[in-house]
């Protein structure tokens, strides 16, 4: 059996290895060239928002703390106005003396009202109150 290969044969196995490469070589190239064309930082492109947000889509925002409607307990506190803030803000600052009262609500966690504020060294403090604006407690952090 010989086991040389004709010159025709030679010829026709180059051919085919020729076509394979340059076949290769394009859909590579071709590859690569729309992978770049998808990534390169100096393309222009411009992005656009859509103002309409679907509601099953869109979270919602962080709650707020000055605002009230904390909840506990299953009671959602609310914040006071009127006479009963005034009546709160001076239990709270005469309780805690140089605070600043953040907000005044009512409390859901046992007590009437409550007083959010900052102590004069900064510190955050919860004072609590009861139904005739009486001093209960001074909790010191949130």
């Amino acid at each position: 059996m010989d086991r040389t290969l004709s010159p025709l044969r030679k010829a026709a196995m180059g051919g085919l290895l020729v076509g394979a490469t340059l076949v290769g070589g394009a859909v590579g190239a071709t590859l690569v060239g729309s992978a770049g064309a998808q990534t390169d930082p100096t393309s222009d492109t411009t992005a656009t928002t859509d103002s309409s947000t679907d509601a099953t889509t869109a979270t919602a925002p962080a709650h707020d703390p000055s605002l009230g409607g904390h909840q506990a307990n299953g009671i959602t506190e609310t914040l006071l106005t009127g006479d009963d803030a005034d009546k709160a803000t001076a239990a709270a600052l005469a309780a805690v003396p140089g605070g600043t009262v953040e907000r005044v609500e009512s409390d859901a966690e046992g007590d009437a009202f409550e007083a959010h504020m900052t102590d004069a060294d900064g510190n955050p403090v919860t004072v609590k109150l009861d139904e005739s604006f009486g001093l209960v407690t001074v909790e010191q952090g949130r």
